[in-house]
């Protein structure tokens, strides 16, 4: 187990000084100032602390993080598992079984050494992937030690009002985006509205942004925003059952999308696609992101490793080889960083 002290950083804040660590939602409608994590299958860490200040990223210190070579990756699915599952959700597309599914795979590699830092990490991801809800939960007594890049807001809280951001659709540029991802875009918007009405007073749920092109390195996304207003006597526990886990990395119908992904992946997603980031009980606000272009530390086996999670939606307009593309797509710059060759040469590997 790494030695290394408790904390968080969101924001421009970074936070210390553990106070307690639970799993009950229900203590992040308490007080104080809590960072968050809940894996896809469903464990939620939730750590409170006491010291929380305005602090930056600090730069890059040579040598701080030691990672994976770069052609020490293995994947979860190959090429031919993958493209074979994206076949297959084709197939419950035509059976009606479901009207898109994600198909992700997850990554992993190595650690030289035994004292990786997610926060010497999160120093290189803010320089070579900068991302609008990057952050770092450094819990290594409770599993979890993790470094997101994510560009992806699964909700936010301000008073009642409770937004979320999806994104779907990823291409190099923007010519790249098909017909196929708006109509994608658009079903999963419909997934998040339902999804956000179970909680939110009838007729609060609108659609402000639909399809929004936004830049991010290496790539872009269509991304949309569904907000609403809370139902008085609807907390944490009641959003996290309504809205988790988020729409954008399950498919539609929810319940029969978790069902092929089930079927498909060979082992559990862990933080990615999942929650991470920070809620402020105090001032009742909250921004967590979906643990996409995320990284954590798995200290479980005798060799801790490093690991990365990656997908793409399918629909019926899928192609299977393009969509192994998309994967291989946003895992690009984001595994360079992790093995240094993006601080080294200045571009991807």
């Amino acid at each position: 187990m790494s030695d290394l002290a408790p904390l968080a950083r969101f924001d421009g804040l970074i936070a210390s000084g553990l106070q307690d660590v639970t799993h009950d939602p229900a203590a992040l409608d308490s007080s104080g100032f809590w960072a968050v994590s809940a894996d896809f299958e469903g464990r939620i860490v939730c750590a409170r602390f006491s010291d929380v200040r305005r602090e930056a990223v600090p730069p890059p210190v040579p040598g701080a993080w030691r990672g994976p070579a770069a052609g020490d990756w293995t994947s979860s699915l190959d090429r031919d598992a993958y493209t074979a599952g994206v076949r297959r959700i084709r197939e419950h597309i035509a059976a009606g079984d479901v009207y898109q599914a994600n198909l992700c795979r997850v990554l992993s590699a190595p650690l030289p050494g035994g004292g990786a830092d997610v926060d010497a990490l999160t120093s290189l991801l803010a320089r070579g992937n900068p991302a609008p809800y990057a952050g770092t939960i450094r819990l290594p007594g409770h599993g979890v030690e993790i470094a997101t890049a994510s560009p992806e807001l699964f909700l936010r809280r301000d008073g009642r009002t409770v937004e979320s951001g999806p994104i779907k659709g990823t291409g190099r540029t923007e010519d790249d985006l098909l017909e196929k991802d708006h109509a994608e875009n658009v079903m999963i918007v419909d997934l998040v509205r339902n999804d956000l009405g179970r909680v939110c007073a009838t007729g609060s749920v609108t659609v402000p942004d639909l399809c929004v092109v936004e830049k991010h390195p290496g790539l872009v996304h269509l991304v949309s925003t569904v907000r609403g207003r809370l139902a008085d006597g609807a907390g944490w526990p009641e959003l996290f059952a309504a809205a988790f886990p988020p729409g954008s990395v399950t498919g539609a119908p929810k319940s029969s999308a978790l069902r092929i992904i089930a079927e498909l992946e060979r082992g559990p997603r862990g933080p990615y696609c999942g929650a991470v980031g920070w809620v402020d009980a105090d001032r009742g606000a909250a921004s967590l992101a979906v643990g996409i272009r995320t990284f954590w530390i798995d200290r479980t086996g005798p060799a801790q490793l490093l690991r990365f999670g990656t997908g793409a939606g399918i629909t019926w307009g899928s192609d299977p080889e393009r969509e192994w593309d998309e994967t291989e797509l946003k895992a690009s710059r984001l595994l360079a960083v992790a093995s240094g060759m993006f601080e080294e040469t200045g571009r991807d590997a």
